[in-house]
């Protein structure tokens, strides 16, 4: 397949159905998980234009970033500490509405207003996170979610 993302408006459940295939055929056949990660990052930073869209990945007893789209990012995480950190602690999604109202948030960058943080999962160990940073206050719902699941569902970690 060509490198090419065919960019839709629309809802935004709308282009995540246009979104899901095309990443899902950019990743067949790549073994490699840093080039996947790359190019989910960089499909989801294009079709939605967030902020920031990128992966933290766990070594030792630290999140290190990881592939990337956006502004210069935070180099390490420990556990339990941010919406990351927290993420990777509960080995659940976090959706902050507002960052500013979230206990301990690390400001990587002041232009973040709202987040999503979903664990990768391997053999049901976090092994990194997706995180996604949004200029916009209350940007990510259960809709990002759900389909957010489903692109980390194609990395087969």
């Amino acid at each position: 397949m060509a490198e090419d993302l065919l960019l839709i408006e629309g809802t935004k459940e709308e282009q995540y159905q246009a979104l899901l295939p095309q990443i899902e055929a950019l990743l067949t056949g790549e073994e490699d998980l840093i080039a996947n990660l790359a190019n989910v990052a960089a499909a989801l930073k294009q079709q939605f234009g967030w902020l920031w869209v990128g992966f933290y990945l766990v070594k030792k007893d630290e999140l290190v970033l990881a592939p990337f789209q956006g502004p210069v990012a935070c180099t390490r995480i420990k556990k339990g500490r941010g919406v990351c950190g927290k993420s990777w602690e509960l080995a659940s999604t976090l959706i902050v509405p507002d960052v500013e109202k979230f206990p301990g948030h690390i400001a990587c960058s002041n232009l973040s207003k709202s987040e999503i943080v979903l664990p990768l999962l391997k053999d049901k160990e976090v092994v990194g996170v997706l995180d996604v940073d949004s200029e916009q206050l209350d940007t990510f719902d259960i809709i990002d979610q759900q389909y957010l699941e489903k692109i980390l569902a194609f990395l087969a970690l």
